[in-house]
């Protein structure tokens, strides 16, 4: 049985309709591979504490768990690991987006998601938000 991996991730989705993609930086596994901010939950944590802490470290916003939805989430077997990712959408926060750990930063309409190449179990999770945000 493989290891089982708890990540959350969000769509930040600002005031136009856009979504937030940030590009996995040289050095990390899936390197340059646009994904929705967000990481591991540690132990004891809930995903939404994970999701303010791993925000307010990458992007230095600060997000309220009030502001945080869940949409739906991803499961999938990668060859070491399986994921398993809750996706929360969140249209709410303070401060301004920063590029901290990244090694790029793309605020993307929905329809135009697709053009850029993300790691296998975030490609379902566009037709999610696609139709959140028709």
């Amino acid at each position: 049985m493989k290891k089982l991996l708890l990540v959350a991730a969000c769509a930040l989705i600002d005031a136009d309709g856009r979504i937030l993609l940030a590009q996995r930086p040289e050095g990390k596994a899936m390197a340059g591979l646009w994904e929705f901010p967000g990481g591991k939950v540690e132990a004891g944590e809930t995903p939404e504490a994970s999701l303010i802490r791993e925000i307010a470290e990458e992007l230095g916003i600060a997000v309220k768990e009030a502001c945080l939805a869940p949409l739906t989430f991803a499961s999938h077997t990668y060859t070491d690991f399986h994921l398993l990712m809750p996706l929360y959408v969140c249209r709410r926060w303070d401060g301004v987006v920063t590029q901290r750990e990244h090694a790029a930063l793309r605020w993307v309409r929905p329809q135009a998601m697709r053009d850029y190449p993300m790691p296998e179990a975030d490609i379902p999770l566009i037709a999610h938000l696609q139709e959140l945000l028709r």
